[in-house]
C-alpha cells in the first residue's frame, strides 16, 4: 500500500511539474474511453483540480459499442470531452492504403517490400537478421509475404488515418502542442522503452511507469467508474478497435463478441475479411470457421 501511495504522489508531482512548465492551455488528453485513459483522466484531475484540459475521443466507427456509449455518457457530465471523427470511411481507406497484419512492425516491413521489393531497407534486417536480432526475425509462417505471389496489400496506416491524423488536425485547429496519453511501458512491444515525457515528440505519458496492479488499486481507492466491458461477464483486458488484426488474442476476442455482441462480431468479419481469410488459410491467430462451429456444438 505504501508503494502504491508513493507512486501516486510521484505521478501527481510529475504531472504538476510538466503541466506547470509548459502551460495547461497547450495540452490535451488522447482519450479512448478505455481503462488506461479513464485512469489517466482521473489522475490528472487529482493532480490539477478544476483543470480544463480537453479529453479528445476519436470516434472511428469501429470502437466497441460499449466503449463508445461510455464516452458519450461521460460527455453529458463533462464538457471537456471532445468527440472527433476521421474524414475517410474505413473500408475505402483499407482498400487504398492496405490492411494491418500481425503487428505494426510487420505491416510496415511488408508494405515497404510491396513498394520497393528487395531494395527495401527492412528486407535483409527482417528476413535475415544478425544473430543478436534473431528474436525480431520474421516468423517462418509469414515469410511467403515477401514474395511476388502474395497479393494482399498490407499497411500499418489504419491507426494513422483513423486516429492520429484527425487528432493532429484537431491539435492544429485548437493550438495544442502536447499530447497526454495513457500508454504504459509494461504493455510491451514498441512501448517497452517509452519515456514519461518526450519533448521532441511532444508526448507526455504519466502512466509509463505504472502497471495493471497499480491501476486496479487506484480504481478501487478512488472509486473510478470504468466501462463495464472490463467487468464480468465480458472481462475484456484490452479494447481499442473491434476485431483489430494486430490483437494477439484475436480469436478469444471474436469468441467473446460472438457470445455477447454477435452483430459486432459480424461487423468485424466484414471490415477485416481479407486479413481474417488469410489468417484462417495459414492457421495463424484464427481457427477455421468449421472448427469454431465444432467448438459450439
Amino acid at each position: 500500500m505504501i508503494d502504491n501511495e508513493f507512486l501516486l504522489q510521484d505521478r501527481v508531482q510529475k504531472i504538476q511539474q510538466v503541466i506547470s512548465k509548459y502551460g495547461e492551455e497547450n495540452f490535451y488528453i488522447s482519450f479512448s474511453g478505455g481503462k488506461d485513459s479513464t485512469v489517466l483522466s482521473s489522475l490528472i484531475d487529482i493532480a490539477l483540480p478544476n483543470n480544463k484540459i480537453p479529453r479528445v475521443y476519436a470516434n472511428t466507427g469501429i470502437e466497441l459499442n460499449m466503449i463508445r456509449d461510455f464516452v458519450l455518457e461521460m460527455q453529458k457530465q463533462d464538457d471537456r470531452i471532445v468527440i472527433i471523427k476521421p474524414n475517410v470511411p474505413i473500408k475505402k481507406m483499407l482498400e487504398e492504403e492496405g490492411y494491418p497484419f500481425k503487428s505494426k512492425e510487420h505491416s510496415l516491413y511488408v508494405s515497404e517490400y510491396q513498394r520497393m521489393g528487395e531494395r527495401s531497407a527492412y528486407y535483409d534486417r527482417y528476413l535475415f537478421p544478425e544473430s543478436k536480432r534473431k528474436r525480431y526475425e520474421c516468423p517462418k509462417i509469414l515469410r511467403y509475404q515477401f514474395t511476388s505471389d502474395f497479393r494482399l496489400k498490407i499497411s500499418k496506416k489504419c491507426c494513422d488515418k483513423l486516429k492520429k491524423e484527425p487528432l493532429n488536425s484537431w491539435m492544429k485547429e485548437n493550438n495544442k502542442y502536447f499530447t497526454i496519453t495513457g500508454m504504459r511501458a509494461d504493455e510491451g512491444g514498441s512501448r517497452n522503452n517509452m519515456s514519461c515525457f518526450n519533448l521532441k515528440n511532444k508526448k507526455f505519458n504519466p502512466l509509463a511507469v505504472v502497471n495493471e496492479i497499480w491501476e486496479e488499486w487506484f480504481i478501487s481507492k478512488y472509486k473510478i467508474k470504468i466501462c463495464n466491458i472490463y467487468k464480468s461477464p465480458y472481462n475484456f483486458k484490452r479494447t481499442g478497435c473491434k476485431g483489430c488484426p494486430f490483437a494477439i488474442n484475436l480469436q478469444e476476442t471474436l469468441d467473446t463478441l460472438e457470445k455477447y455482441f454477435p452483430n459486432e462480431r459480424k461487423q468485424c468479419e466484414i471490415i477485416w475479411k481479407p486479413v481474417y481469410d488469410e489468417y484462417r488459410r495459414i492457421g495463424y491467430r484464427l481457427k477455421p470457421i468449421e472448427a469454431e462451429s465444432e467448438d459450439k456444438e
